[in-house]
This record gives structure tokens, sequence and C-alpha cells, in this order.
């Protein structure tokens, strides 16, 4: 059950980190899939800086996770993105 907490929090944090970018170019798919992606990010860097979020339940998850989907979605867009 805790993978399907994961994943749903990462869709979560994919589609508000898509609207914080705005950039809207990657699609919806892949801007979900980012985010669950980048909720791994957010919880491997806050654990690196050494920030413990567990006291704040899912909003601090959430947090965390939107953070991690906004680094991934910037990385994204910047080595993958469309050149002008």
């Amino acid at each position: 059950m805790n993978w399907l907490y994961v994943i749903i929090l990462g869709i979560a944090a994919g589609y508000i980190a898509s609207r914080i970018k705005g950039s809207g170019g990657n699609g919806c798919i892949l801007d979900l899939i980012l985010g669950v992606i980048g909720s791994a990010v957010g919880g491997w860097i806050f654990e690196l800086l050494g920030i413990n979020t567990t006291g704040y339940g899912c909003l601090g998850q959430l947090l965390v996770a939107v953070i991690g989907a906004v680094v991934v979605l910037w990385l994204f867009s910047t080595f993958f993105g469309k050149k002008k």
C-alpha cells in the first residue's frame, strides 16, 4: 500500500510542479511521470540536507515531492527541452 501512496503523491506533485513551472511543453503524462521521479528526488534532497518532514504528515510529504518535482522538471527541460 505504501508504493501506491507514493505514486499518488508523486502524480499530485507532478501536476502542481508543472503548474508552478508553467512550462506546459512536456505533456501531461510526462509531467506526471517526472513528478513521481521528483517525489523520490525530493526525499533524497531533504535527507541529504538533514531536514525531517515526517512530523508534518501528508502536507510535508507533498511539499517535499513538489520541490523535487520542480527540480526534476527544470533539469529535464534544461537538457531535453526545445532549443530556441
